[in-house]
């Protein structure tokens, strides 16, 4: 099954639909068989779960950014970073490898253990 991300307005996802193979041949095809079932012109780009295109799987809410080609979640925290090449936020420190388990704290942008 092919995966079909809707843009709206800036570019933030607001639908995932699923369409099949037998149809989604091509990413142009599966975007004019969406539109002609919602009698439509909406953006639509694909997604894929094991991340083969677009960085990261579309999720609602999250945006395109047509310059990487990717599929970009909200960011978690104000002073988080994006990778560019994983396309995904990262904390400004790394999360320790202890074993632990730890949650961010943005105020004092540190790993405090739970």
């Amino acid at each position: 099954m092919a995966h079909f991300a809707k843009l709206g307005v800036g570019n933030i996802i607001e639908k995932i639909e699923v369409v099949s193979n037998d149809i989604a041949i091509t990413e142009k095809d599966g975007v004019d068989f969406l539109n002609n079932i919602y009698n439509t012109r909406d953006v639509w780009k694909q997604t894929s779960y094991n991340k083969n295109i677009r960085k990261n799987y579309a999720g609602i809410g999250y945006t395109y950014d047509e310059t990487r080609d990717a599929f970009i979640a909200p960011r978690n925290y104000a002073s988080w970073i994006l990778n560019e090449t994983t396309c995904q936020w990262e904390a400004p420190v790394a999360f320790p490898e202890d074993g632990n388990d730890y949650i961010w704290n943005e105020s004092t942008l540190t790993w405090n253990v739970i």
